[in-house]
């Protein structure tokens, strides 16, 4: 895109970072006309296989300047799609480099490299797309959201099923008040990442850069088997289960009951281990009211847990709520809403079964992707932008904190301080290697 079309879209989208809208899509800044039907955003790409391979593919209408990746091996192949892209293996030299060229970032690389990648890309005035979890610390993300917002950019995390009609029309009927006053939430996952080990015994493969993979982490010897996936077992890399599928699963609630931060988190599971995430964690969060909103209390659990004597007490003639290995189950004060990404329940059945549902407020998506680059060009906000996504990555990763202190934490989320345990501090961030920054 030649510079005078990006400085018009730069300031086509100067109110992007506004709040979010939930009811509607909403314009808030005036879309500026295209030179051209056919004028394209120009894209770079941190990170290129994976989640970053998926992103890139949604994003292939746009045209890719240039990207970067650890791995010569993800290059070569991501380049048989996109040959006309200039290939780095340090993102930091590609945005450099390639700034005057580029509209926007895409990052998606392991959780944690995301903050580094994405706040130099904010810094240099760029639209930043980001996977889930935005950051691998509490302060990455509260620092990501504040940059969004001061550099008035269109952001969007990689939450795709929050573009899903079935979230949709859940929101609709807890914010309707169709289950009543909610002050119970129980979300659970099954995945599970754990046993996790560094090894010495393998020389690094030639095709990856391990020092750039190690980014901000601590500097440590090529241990076979992190890259490319099991770095989400390790604490240095990752934040196991809760990490991994929290901001899908508690989005959901966090959607619907406009939860932000949480006043406590307290959390169990096996024993606390420096390297490798629990093999099971159960962490309560304890959410003030908000508006309409009475006082909440979301319980997660993960790695095969679940609320088992909440789910038995549910009976549908079309689910067996006690077989759902993933879900949300909404506690009202005239009944209950189980959810999972396609599907939802209200109970008891016989209660719910002439029940009228509420208007459809919340448009159908155009796309989780499109949205980000539509805000781009034409203003409004993103539904997953970077104050709404920091917001509910910060209070993912508390629980994670609570789990790595071993005892409850009290959360002043205005000033971003643990108010009854100052020693775990310093699990809401961490120190950069040399050479990186946030």
């Amino acid at each position: 895109m030649a510079r005078l079309s990006r400085r018009r879209f730069l300031s086509a989208s100067a109110a992007a970072s506004s709040a979010l809208a939930l009811g509607a899509w909403v314009n808030v800044a005036p879309a500026a006309q295209s030179k051209s039907p056919n004028e394209k955003l120009n894209l770079a790409g941190v990170g290129v296989t994976g989640r970053a391979g998926a992103n890139l593919q949604e994003l292939s209408y746009e045209n890719l300047v240039c990207m970067a990746d650890v791995d010569s091996s993800n290059l070569d192949k991501a380049a048989v799609k996109f040959s006309e892209a200039h290939k780095y293996r340090d993102f930091r030299e590609m945005l450099e480099k390639e700034a005057d060229k580029i509209d926007a970032v895409v990052v998606g690389t392991p959780d944690h490299t995301h903050a580094p990648a994405a706040a130099m890309a904010l810094r240099l005035k760029k639209h930043t797309y980001c996977e889930k979890p935005l950051t691998h610390t509490v302060v990455e993300a509260r620092t990501l959201a504040n940059l969004a917002k001061e550099n008035k950019l269109v952001t969007q995390m990689g939450n795709q099923i929050h573009a899903g009609d079935n979230y949709r029309r859940v929101v609709e009927l807890v914010q309707t008040g169709s289950i009543g006053d909610v002050g119970e939430v129980h979300v659970w996952a099954n995945a599970v990442y754990t046993d996790a080990k560094f090894t010495t015994d393998k020389p690094c493969p030639p095709n990856l850069d391990w020092n750039l993979w190690l980014g901000p982490a601590q500097e440590r010897p090529y241990s076979d088997g992190v890259h490319p996936f099991n770095w989400r077992k390790f604490w240095d890399y990752g934040t196991g289960s809760l990490g991994d599928f929290g901001c899908h699963y508690m989005d959901l609630p966090h959607w619907a009951l406009e939860l932000r931060g949480p006043t406590s988190v307290e959390a169990t599971g096996t024993p606390y281990d420096p390297v490798s995430c629990p093999g099971w964690c159960i962490a309560k969060y304890e959410y003030p009211a908000r508006g309409k909103f009475p006082a909440c209390k979301l319980t997660w659990y993960d790695s095969g847990k679940k609320p088992e004597e909440k789910l038995a007490e549910l009976t549908h003639s079309k689910v067996k709520p006690a077989t759902w290995n993933s879900g949300v189950l909404f506690v009202g004060s005239k009944g209950s809403l189980l959810a999972n990404y396609g599907d939802h329940y209200l109970f008891p059945e016989d209660k719910f079964a002439d029940f009228k549902r509420p208007e459809q407020t919340i448009r159908k998506s155009i796309g989780h992707h499109r949205e980000w680059t539509n805000a781009i060009r034409n203003g409004g906000p993103t539904t997953t932008n970077f104050d709404y996504a920091g917001s509910l990555t910060e209070s993912v990763l508390l629980g994670t904190v609570a789990f790595r202190h071993g005892s409850k934490i009290e959360w002043d989320s205005a000033n971003l301080k643990i108010t009854n345990a100052p020693d775990a501090a310093k699990w809401l961030h961490k120190e950069y290697r040399k050479g990186w920054t946030l």
